[in-house]
């Protein structure tokens, strides 16, 4: 059993449902307090969940003088195991099952972060005099509600003049095989929550009523037509979904006073959240409704080109795997959207995700050492 399967089982033995870290930080603390590496925990949020956050740099040769910091980021927290009886064996105790290991956070991304930690260890061992400076930024906040961990830290980090060049996030964001896929960038998120206001009244007397599904209706059936851009050579077009609707009181008599609907944007680079807003909101004052929304800004469209980092992976995401890797801006949001504020290279590179968030997550035995050694080589190729 390698050293970095060892870690993995370590960390997914762990119950680190989110916001709780479970101890996880401090393990991979330990690991690199032994190769020389500074270490802050730092805790964010309310007494009553408060969201612990690592951060952990190795300053190498040139630190002062300009040379870059790559830094690791990823998550310890994970989503909630759902039923129990359902998995095939016991979320938080590492099995193997024809050549997988099962358990929460496997994948997602518990597997990540033993490769990083290994990875570093290997590098520094074969490169004590390194250029540059390795940094960890891990949070327990990245399947919450994403306030108190890794936006936090990079506030922080702004404040002690800490100074980020590149970054690699451990997302699972392979596809069918370690390798084959790297996210380069993502859209951007836009929540809103629209209130129409109506006026409830008797069923039978709609003319003393005025009932807000109808009167939404056409704006609704046109906001979801709405072509809202092209998209780019990087990002698909901006989509507009709803998520939820609700109105009524529960009788069938009664017009209701009211419509509540969820909505998001997953937007792209050709579009911004201020211009998205104007334009939505037009709409329905074109229709004539009552309406207040409550907007919610996920994150922005980040994109990180070809160039140094992306190089520095594909390289030996070939060398290990022989695949030539796929960039994507596809999927949803993660933390690298807060990373890209102050960092001006980052990327997103995993395991393979079918499995993520499921009963019986798992990872590929045969990929964990090809992830760690694919860490380990962008190293040598930024750091060395």
């Amino acid at each position: 059993m390698t050293a970095t399967v060892r870690l993995a089982e370590a960390l997914i033995a762990r119950p680190s449902v989110t916001p709780v870290d479970e101890g996880c930080q401090a393990l991979m603390a330990e690991r690199l307090l032994a190769i020389g590496f500074e270490c802050q925990t730092l805790v964010f949020g309310p007494a009553d969940a408060p969201v612990t956050n690592l951060w952990a740099i190795k300053r190498g040769r040139g630190h002062a003088t300009g040379a870059p910091t790559l830094a690791f980021a990823g998550h310890t927290d994970v989503v909630p195991t759902g039923p129990l009886d359902q998995w095939s064996s016991p979320p938080f105790v590492p099995s193997y099952r024809d050549g997988y290991l099962y358990g929460r956070g496997a994948a997602d991304m518990k597997t990540s972060l033993a490769a990083m930690v290994v990875a570093s260890e290997e590098f520094v061992a074969q490169h004590p005099d390194h250029a540059g400076s390795i940094a960890f930024l891990i949070t327990s906040d990245e399947e919450g509600p994403s306030v108190d961990g890794t936006v936090k830290v990079c506030e922080w980090l702004t404040a002690q003049g800490e100074r980020l060049d590149a970054c690699i996030v451990g997302e699972p964001t392979s596809v069918k095989q370690v390798g084959d896929m790297i996210k380069n960038g993502r859209r951007g998120s836009l929540s809103g929550k629209l209130r129409v206001q109506g006026i409830q009244g008797h069923i039978a007397y709609p003319h003393l009523a005025r009932n807000p599904i109808h009167q939404a209706a056409p704006a609704l059936a046109e906001l979801a037509a709405i072509v809202w851009d092209q998209g780019n050579d990087h990002f698909p077009p901006t989509s507009w979904q709803m998520s939820n609707i609700h109105a009524g009181t529960g009788a069938n008599n009664v017009i209701p006073g009211e419509l509540v609907i969820d909505f998001n944007f997953r937007f792209s680079t050709e579009s911004t959240p201020e211009s998205l807003q104007t334009r939505l909101e037009d709409v329905l004052r074109q229709h004539g409704l009552s309406f207040h929304i409550d907007w919610t800004l996920g994150g922005r469209p980040f994109l990180t080109r070809r160039g140094p980092l992306v190089d520095a992976m594909a390289a030996p995401i070939q060398n290990v795997t022989g695949l030539e890797t796929e960039l994507s801006t596809t999927g949803g949001t993660s933390d690298g959207r807060f990373i890209a504020q102050i960092c001006p290279q980052v990327v997103e590179f995993g395991p393979v995700n079918a499995s993520i968030h499921k009963i019986d997550e798992h990872v590929a035995v045969a990929d964990i050492e090809p992830l760690k050694n694919i860490y380990r080589q962008t190293l040598e190729r930024l750091l060395k």
